[in-house]
Order: structure tokens, then sequence, then C-alpha cells
């Protein structure tokens, strides 16, 4: 493979002269860090610190706790006014 000259101002240079590691050349640097910007976008997304992922998942429970309660409550609710008018109806039959 052949090799082209670039030519860098001199503070991008010192950039990348200061994030070239020992045992690496220049093209083994760039082509380092072009990994580093091209890696997906996802590897990572959505990750929270320990804290804040405790915190999202006990709002998460405490919700999923309110919607049970709730979806309960109106299943019971429903339940007494089905039999209501059945006792109704036989009432009326009777």
């Amino acid at each position: 493979m052949g090799t082209k000259t670039i030519g860098l101002r001199e503070d991008a240079y010192e950039k990348l002269k200061a994030r070239k590691r020992e045992d690496e050349s220049f093209t083994d640097l760039v082509e380092r860090l072009l990994e580093e910007l091209t890696a997906d976008w996802r590897d990572g997304f959505g990750t929270l610190p320990d804290e804040a992922a405790e915190e999202l998942e006990a709002h998460a429970r405490e919700a999923r706790t309110r919607n049970s309660e709730g979806l309960a409550q109106r299943q019971q609710e429903a339940i007494e006014e089905l039999s209501a008018a059945s006792e109704d109806e036989s009432d009326e039959t009777a």
C-alpha cells in the first residue's frame, strides 16, 4: 500500500503527537483515532450511572405498583356493578 504526505498546522501536529503511543506510528495513531470516532453510537447509549439507574428503577416499580392497584380497584368496581346489575335483573324477573 502506498503512502501520502499531508500537511498539518503545528498545533494539530502537537495534539496528535501528544496522543501518540510510544510503540505506535502516526498512521497507527490516525487509524486508532478514526476507529474511536466511527464506533457505533449505540454503544453505551442509554447507560446511566448506578445511582440514577437505581432511582429510575425505583420510580418504575412504584409506577407499576400504582398502576396495578388502580387496575385491581377498577376491576373490583366493575365486578360489583355487574353483580348489582345481575341482582336487579333477577329482582325484575321474579
